[in-house]
């Protein structure tokens, strides 16, 4: 029901703690998240009260202002016009305050991060990383999320995102973002020396991986980058199953599956220990290929943060520092494993 109650006129704003021309703070808050998420309830979970409560809040405003924000003809209420209007200048609002906030708390005390990840990159390098990183800057508190989406940094959802991005797909970065190329591994075919054995696959040449059963992520882009790399001709679809994600078509690996692409971030631990090995030539040489890079991404204005200045310094020295000095081993240790595969089938 629209309210018809006059709204407030001639309200003189002298300054900011003139609580009288500024609604309660609550209000504001479940307005600008109702708005962001789109319903009721999805802000209720996001603000961790019952979604009764956001309705009252809501009701209060509306009340508070003497004007409607919602069209309540539906059953799911929408902000109308008014609304959607008033809403861009208190999420831009909230925004200022979170940034605001963070900055003070990160000058006082050190500072936090929240950094979204790409899964099998934050699983099986980033994590056990991050220790060394608290070693050199123990004021500044990371928080890692990994998660296959990319934030929102227009609703500062994230400090900072780290996603691999292939050459094939010639992404760019969204307005406002900075991207960091801090890696550019090779790829390179893996599977357990058994299932190498059993598919008479000890050292295939790059076409032949066409014949063997391809493990991949949510397409077949990273395969099909790495045969275009290695000019071999591929069709419009290469089979596989998709199991999309990079962890999981790793372990699908170490079961013995099938063969996957990976590189030496996610492998490291798994070929020292012998759960995978990198397929070779006849002559033992990799087949490898250059196929997307490892990407940091931020806001332009957040780059000069202090946090934010450390972590991307960090992140490329230490990334640096593992293809150089650590990767380089899992390529020999590979050799000399195939080198004596090969010894014991002749």
């Amino acid at each position: 029901m629209t309210s018809t109650k006059k709204p407030r006129q001639n309200i003189e704003i002298s300054s900011v703690a003139d609580r009288r021309a500024i609604p309660p703070f609550a209000s504001l808050r479940a307005f600008e998240a109702v708005g962001r998420v789109g319903g009721i309830r999805k802000a209720a979970l996001e603000l961790s009260i019952d979604h009764a409560v956001v309705s009252r809040h809501l009701r209060a405003l509306e009340a508070w202002l003497g004007i409607a924000l919602f069209d309540r003809n539906s059953a799911t209420p929408s902000l109308n016009a008014t609304g959607r209007q008033y809403h861009k200048v208190i999420s831009a609002t909230m925004r200022d305050i979170a940034r605001a906030t963070r900055d003070i708390v990160g000058s006082e005390s050190g500072s936090r991060l929240l950094i979204w990840c790409v899964p099998g990159f934050a699983s099986r390098w980033l994590a056990a990383n991050l220790d060394h990183f608290a070693m050199l800057h123990p004021r500044i508190e990371v928080e890692l999320r990994p998660t296959d989406i990319s934030p929102d940094f227009s609703c500062d959802e994230a400090d900072g995102d780290i996603r691999f991005v292939r050459d094939i797909s010639n992404l760019s970065p969204p307005r406002g973002v900075d991207w960091l190329t801090f890696a550019r591994p090779k790829v390179f075919p893996v599977a357990t020396g058994k299932w190498i054995v059993e598919n008479a696959a000890s050292h295939p040449m790059p076409a032949d991986f066409l014949n063997l059963k391809l493990l991949h992520e949510e397409n077949d882009e990273e395969w099909r980058g790495w045969f275009t790399a290695n000019s071999v001709v591929v069709g419009t679809r290469i089979a596989g199953p998709r199991l999309w994600h990079a962890h999981l078509t790793l372990a699908a690996a170490i079961r013995g599956q099938g063969v996957c692409l990976a590189n030496p971030f996610l492998i490291v631990n798994d070929v020292a220990d012998g759960r995978l090995q990198i397929m070779t030539t006849p002559d033992h040489r990799p087949v490898d290929a250059e196929i997307g890079a490892y990407v940091f991404s931020c806001r332009n204005d957040a780059m000069e943060r202090p946090a934010m200045r450390k972590f991307r310094e960090w992140i490329v020295a230490r990334a640096t520092d593992f293809l150089q000095n650590e990767a380089p081993s899992l390529l020999e240790e590979s050799r000399r494993v195939n080198r004596q595969s090969s010894v014991s089938a002749a």
